[in-house]
Order: structure tokens, then sequence, then C-alpha cells
């Protein structure tokens, strides 16, 4: 069981999680759940990699391998920003830019490896890059609807990225 939920698991928690952060940035949820989704996410993302470190070893499972252990300083950052009253909107910007950003690595990295089907990764690794921008653009310019386009644009793309990895293999 905790196999297939390693195995399953992202395609379910990855929206999940842009859903949510979208939902903190509408004021429909506080930022307790986004805290706490801080708080699981560093000890999944640490424990996921534990358990499938050997499975991961190679191919296009080692670059995502990377991307979860370059991640989870990103989490532990959100998770600091909480935590620390120190530069929390410093904190909360890494956390969120890191993890807009990395994944179109793995994306673009799983795209240049699979001979066939890899238009989703591009688009992918597209949109985390696009999405990124507008958030940015957003945050620099105070225009919140391009802010919610980006988080919208990086969910939907990082979404289609791993349902097709899920389902494909």
């Amino acid at each position: 069981m905790f196999r297939r939920a390693r195995e399953t698991g992202p395609a379910l928690l990855i929206p999940s999680a842009w859903g949510l952060v979208a939902a903190a940035h509408l004021g429909v949820v506080t930022t307790h759940p986004v805290f706490v989704m801080h708080a699981v996410m560093s000890v999944l993302l640490v424990a996921f990699a534990a358990a499938s470190w050997g499975e991961m070893a190679s191919g296009v499972l080692r670059a995502w391998r990377a991307v979860i252990v370059a991640g989870t300083p990103f989490a532990v950052a959100g998770l600091a920003g909480f935590v620390l009253s120190d530069s929390p909107a410093a904190l909360f910007a890494l956390a969120l830019g890191g993890w807009m950003l990395l994944p179109a690595a793995g994306f673009g990295y799983t795209a240049r490896e699979l001979p066939a089907g890899a238009w989703v990764y591009t688009a992918s690794a597209a949109g985390c890059l696009v999405g990124a921008g507008l958030y940015a653009y957003g945050a620099a310019m105070g225009v919140s609807s391009a802010r919610m386009a980006g988080l919208a644009v990086v969910g939907v793309a990082q979404t289609a990225g791993i349902v097709d990895a899920v389902v494909r293999f």
C-alpha cells in the first residue's frame, strides 16, 4: 500500500497544494492550513526520498529525485516563515518561487528523455516558467489577478505533468 501511495500520491498532493496556496491568496482559508501543509510536505518529501532513493537512481526518476532533494529546503523555508518572526515574506517567496521553478527542470529533463508523448512535459515545464513569471509580475506590480493567474498556470502545468507520469508509468 505504501508503494502505491508513493506512486500515485503526487497526482493528488500537487493540485491540492496549489489549490490551498490559491485559497490562502484569496483569503478563503487562513494561513494555518498552509503552515500545516508546509510541515506535512517537509516530512513527506524526506520520507519519499528516503523510501524511493534506490528506485530513483537512474533515468528520469533520478532527475525527479534531485528535484525532491533540492526542493525540500524550499518547503522548510516556507515552514520557517511561519515560525520565525524575521523576514517571513522573504521565506514565503523563496518557498513559492522554488516550488514553481524546480519542477520545470524535472519536466524539461523528462521531455528530453522520453521519445513519445513528451509534449505534456514540455508544456508542463513551460507552464511552470510562465506561471512563475506571471506571479512575479503580479507581486512586483501589485496585480493580484496576475498572481492568481500565475498560481493557476503553475498548478495546471504541474498537475498535467504528474498525472501523465502516474498514468504512464
